[in-house]
């Protein structure tokens, strides 16, 4: 028998509905489990949303997997794991680099089989896609703002490779704040005082990034609006 992780999630408002959310995944592994000779260790998230991968059950999972407890974790939906292609393509990464297998019932995905890796592929690059359309679209939205002589946010600390490396370890990788500032320790990148990152210091640095988007956002709706404007002034002369 093959050891393996289901995983089980049910939100507040899931539950709310119906108290049989999570059964029904249960059944659902318990009967892909029987076809394929697992043996499953059950970890549940119960009224947690999809929206983070900041979750108990989800890190549990990854703990024992990373430590080579399980052969690999197993959802009867990909909704149930996450709703983000993007986290969705992380964990398949994930997997790759600690050599554990990913399955998902519902969309025929399992990383230990080649057709499964092969989809699994076909995921992640559509994630990776997503990704590239989000850090273009920060990009020109913030260098039009500057470009207008638009003030960003609070006074800068940091440099802005550091600012969008922190963005991408929680917009797009889905780390907590607490994770991205270990990895930011482990990776060596300087703080303003010199000391370890912390997660109350991502937590202001990703609040001013907020800041930006938002007036870089609010200046290109307000150019949109004006520009509309001008149009309609010169057809009406």
């Amino acid at each position: 028998m093959t050891p393996m992780i289901g995983y089980l999630r049910c939100s507040t408002e899931e539950q709310a509905r119906s108290g049989l959310g999570l059964d029904a995944q249960r059944e659902t592994l318990t009967a892909a489990g029987q076809a394929r000779g697992w043996s499953l260790h059950w970890i549940a998230d119960e009224g947690y949303s999809a929206g983070s991968l900041d979750r108990p059950g989800v890190t549990e999972a990854f703990a024992l997997l990373s430590a080579h407890a399980y052969a690999g974790l197993a959802v009867a939906r990909l909704d149930r794991l996450s709703r983000s292609m993007l986290d969705f393509a992380t964990i398949m990464e994930r997997s790759r680099a600690e050599g554990w297998a990913l399955v998902t019932i519902d969309l025929g995905v399992d990383t230990s089989t080649p057709s499964g890796r092969l989809l699994a592929n076909v995921f992640a690059a559509f994630a990776e896609f997503e990704r590239e359309l989000i850090r273009q679209r920060t990009r020109e939205a913030l260098a039009a703002a500057r470009g207008n002589g638009v003030r960003l946010g609070r006074p800068r600390q940091y440099p802005a490779d550091v600012v969008a490396l922190v963005a991408d370890l929680v917009g797009v990788e889905g780390l907590s704040h607490r994770r991205a500032a270990a990895e930011l320790s482990r990776r060596a990148v300087p703080t303003v005082g010199g000391g370890p990152w912390r997660h109350s210091t991502v937590r202001r640095l990703l609040t001013s990034y907020a800041i930006d988007l938002a007036t870089a956002a609010a200046l290109e709706a307000s150019q949109s609006r004006s520009g509309g404007r001008s149009r309609s002034a010169t057809k009406e002369g």
